[in-house]
């Protein structure tokens, strides 16, 4: 049986928070069950009961026990320090709190921001000066200086083209003849959300119509850009194209052929078999995938998008790809904010931008928690030697989460095998784990909802391994035990041999099992039943149905 299936089954009975005021109902040793504890669990499971027999409350309150009797038998045996079970409950952990590390009201503003700049697309061009990834302070400074003293020349009024094809470290500015390539002199056309990366993107749509923006780095190096124009989007089409690659005059003689059969009537879709080198397309009449702005070469885009009415084709037309006919198949208008909320909820989390929302909480935890770097132990970092020094000479505190502190050896650990950043930026990247961390698990002490689901998972994974260990693992490996249970039990089975009916005598072996191991733990703990509130609990029920 899959491990997440039977999780849920054994789950079904968990011992959940008890609620101040309630009575106790049952005494395990020293640990109480409260009214409310058993209240809450019968009922969460009341829909899922399908006969009377299975809705009586004292056979639940006796599974109940039986449950929280094995479980208690699994953290006596030490079943939580298992490597397996802190390594599954550790990444468990980590999805459960996942939706609490988003700001739900930043990441409402990211999607409504997605939508309008996907619903409005921006033309613009741009100057790049690129920088190493493992640039130096120096060569960083060097580079902005750079790109500002550009900006200063397009200010003081020389024309942004020109100034692209000369300084620029985008080389799809320039024309590369042995390419047959024109550069496109710093424009990039229209684009719209998800089509740069989001720093460029975030420059674009918050620089006014026909201003240069101040420089902006992206993980490429510095910019600065130009809008010339937003407009409305135009939303996606399909079209289907017939390609001659030759940019000869033979190639223009051959789309022209084309074109006069086109015109003559003749299918496209058989065109596009005969005459189309596009081998991708031409099996399937030349159909292309659908799409919006800034997909495909600005002179192709501008011709499928220039079609009006279904069917319709355009005349010859040339892109550095050869000679292009299109045909127009279908038109997709952009849709509504409720209808496209997911897909660009999918797109955020694609993107990466969703780290956004990430550092919206931890801003926001930043300033509630006490957060004390220790200037005397962060003397640390200037040293070259950092990660040689004795552990013994690294025990000052180094930094301090409200109660929670950490030592210079704590850092040094961290960071042991991380030498390609500097060690400033990697303490704050260790400042910032640290804190998402802490904030992570003390979830449980802040969040009920969280820490009963987590309550949840950990007492059923631990009833997993137990069960595995007492009963499951036993019944299929124990041999001689399951051939005398067959040999006892004989008369219940219609078949002489074990191995006729292996399948049902396992199972029923499996539940003998755990019948004697379930006596063997109510002998040896004490338990004690309060027989008053028992009956008003039973009573409480009988009224209710």
């Amino acid at each position: 049986m899959k491990k997440s299936i039977l999780l849920l089954m054994l789950i079904a009975h968990v011992v959940v928070f008890s609620q101040k005021k309630s009575k106790t109902l049952v005494t395990i040793n020293d640990s109480k069950i409260t009214v409310a504890d058993f209240k809450k669990v019968y009922e969460k499971n009341l829909d899922a009961i399908d006969n009377e027999e299975s809705k009586n409350v004292p056979y639940n309150l006796d599974l109940y026990i039986n449950y929280t009797l094995k479980v208690k038998e699994a953290y006596q045996l030490k079943l939580d320090t298992l490597p397996s079970y802190i390594r599954e409950i550790e990444t468990y952990r980590n999805q459960l709190s996942a939706p609490y590390l988003q700001d739900k009201s930043f990441t409402e503003k990211l999607i409504k921001e997605a939508y309008f700049r996907t619903k409005n697309e921006i033309k613009a061009k741009h100057i790049l000066i690129r920088t190493k990834k493992n640039a130096t302070s120096a060569d960083t400074l060097a580079a902005y200086n750079k790109i500002l003293k550009i900006r200063n020349r397009i200010l003081a009024g020389d024309d942004f083209e020109k100034v692209a094809v000369a300084t620029s470290d985008d080389d799809s500015a320039r024309d590369n003849p042995q390419r047959n390539f024109k550069g496109n002199k710093g424009n990039l056309g229209y684009f719209s959300a998800f089509k740069m990366v989001y720093p460029f993107e975030e420059a674009a749509y918050k620089t006014p119509v026909g201003e240069v923006s101040m420089p902006f780095k992206t993980r490429f190096g510095y910019h600065i850009l130009k809008v010339d124009e937003i407009r409305v989007s135009k939303g996606e089409v399909e079209v289907a194209h017939i390609l001659v690659t030759d940019l000869a005059p033979t190639g223009k003689t051959k789309i022209d052929e084309v074109y006069a059969k086109l015109i003559e009537g003749k299918s496209f879709d058989s065109l596009a078999k005969t005459y189309s080198n596009d081998n991708s397309s031409k099996n399937k009449g030349g159909k292309l995938t659908k799409f919006g702005t800034g997909r495909m070469v600005p002179s192709f885009e501008k011709v499928a998008f220039s079609l009006r009415d279904i069917g319709d084709f355009s005349k010859p037309f040339k892109t550095r790809f050869g000679w292009h006919i299109l045909r127009l198949l279908k038109k997709h208008p952009l849709k509504s904010f409720e209808a496209m909320k997911a897909t660009i909820t999918a797109s955020l989390k694609r993107s990466g931008r969703m780290k956004l929302s990430d550092d919206a909480v931890l801003n926001k935890l930043k300033k509630n928690y006490r957060i004390i770097e220790h200037e005397s132990a962060k003397l640390l970092l200037n040293r070259k030697d950092i990660r040689t020094i004795s552990k013994d000479s690294l025990q000052n505190i180094l930094l301090s989460i409200n109660e929670r502190t950490f030592t210079q050896a704590d850092f040094v650990s961290a960071i042991a095998n991380k030498k390609q950043q500097p060690i400033g930026i990697l303490f704050e990247n260790y400042k910032n784990q640290q804190i998402v961390k802490y904030f992570k698990e003390n979830l449980v002490n802040t969040v009920p909802e969280y820490a009963t689901i987590l309550k949840e998972y950990e007492d059923g994974l631990l009833l997993f391994e137990l069960m595995q260990q007492k009963i499951w693992n036993k019944s299929s490996k124990d041999t001689l035990g399951l051939k005398q249970f067959f040999t006892d039990n004989k008369k219940n089975y219609d078949a002489q041999e074990l191995t006729e009916i292996k399948g049902e005598v396992i199972n029923d072996y499996q539940n003998f099992l755990e019948q004697n191991w379930i006596a063997d733990l109510r002998k040896k703990n004490k338990i004690k039943i309060n027989k008053k509130q028992l009956k008003k609990l039973i009573k409480f029920y009988e009224k209710k149905e």
